[in-house]
C-alpha cells in the first residue's frame, strides 16, 4: 500500500507520518516512511538546494524539474523497490505538492506539471492521500510560533498559500483517494482519523 500526506506547510504532515509509521510497525506492517524531497543520495542533494533560502534566483520552472527529478529517483531507487517488496510506504508529499505548489501556486501549465506527474512517477498513483487542512490565519499562527525559521519555501506569502491550498481542495474534490483532515485538530484525534481508514484498507486488501 502507498499512503501520502498532503498539505500547506506547518499543518503536521511529517508528524501525521511517522506516528502512522511507527504504528503500523506496532501492528508488524513492514513499513518505510519517507520524505519529499529526498529519501535517496540524489534527492537529498536537491533537497538542500531547493531549501535553501541562500538559492536566490531560481526560476519557477527550474524549481519544477528539481522538484520533479528528486521524485523520479525516489520512485525508481526506494518506492517501487518497497512496494514490490510488499511493504506499505508512508510519504510525507509525493506530486500533489508540485500541482498544487508550483501549478497553482507559482502559476505553471497544469497540463505540462500533469505530464511531468505521470512520467516522473512512471504513473505511479497513491492508494489514499490524507490532506491536512490548515486555513490561512492559522498557518500565520504556526509559522510565528516555530522557532526553526522559515525554508526558502516557506517564506511565500500569503497569496502564494491561498492558491495552494485552493488547488488541494479541489483536487480533493476531484480524486477519490484523497481524505480531508482538518489541520486544527489535536495531533491524537487526526492520528486516530488516520489509523481508522488505513486499518479498514489493510483489512479490505487482506482479503
Amino acid at each position: 500500500m502507498f499512503i501520502t500526506f498532503e498539505g500547506l506547510d506547518f499543518s503536521g504532515k511529517s508528524t501525521q507520518a511517522r506516528l502512522l509509521s511507527e504504528r503500523l510497525s506496532q501492528e508488524n506492517f513492514n513499513v518505510l516512511v519517507l520524505r519529499e524531497p529526498g529519501g535517496t543520495e540524489i534527492g537529498e542533494k536537491i533537497r538542500s538546494i531547493l531549501l535553501d533560502k541562500q538559492t536566490s534566483g531560481m526560476t519557477d520552472t527550474s524549481e519544477l524539474f528539481l522538484f520533479s527529478a528528486s521524485r523520479s529517483q525516489l520512485v525508481e531507487e526506494v518506492i517501487k523497490p518497497a512496494l514490490e517488496g510488499s511493504m506499505i510506504v508512508v510519504c510525507d508529499r509525493f506530486y500533489d505538492s508540485t500541482t498544487a505548489y508550483q501549478g497553482s501556486g507559482r502559476g505553471l501549465s497544469e497540463e505540462a506539471i500533469n505530464v511531468i506527474n505521470t512520467f516522473a512517477t512512471a504513473g505511479l498513483v497513491p492508494d489514499v492521500t490524507f490532506f491536512l487542512d490548515l486555513t490561512l490565519p492559522e498557518l500565520e499562527k504556526r509559522m510565528l510560533r516555530s522557532k526553526s525559521g522559515k525554508d526558502r519555501m516557506e517564506s511565500n506569502g500569503q497569496g502564494f498559500y491561498e492558491k495552494v491550498r485552493e488547488c488541494y481542495l479541489s483536487l480533493a474534490r476531484k480524486e477519490k483517494r484523497f481524505v480531508v483532515i482538518d489541520a486544527i485538530k489535536s495531533i491524537e484525534e487526526i492520528h486516530e482519523a488516520v489509523w481508522q481508514k488505513v486499518e479498514h484498507m489493510a483489512a479490505q486488501k487482506a482479503k
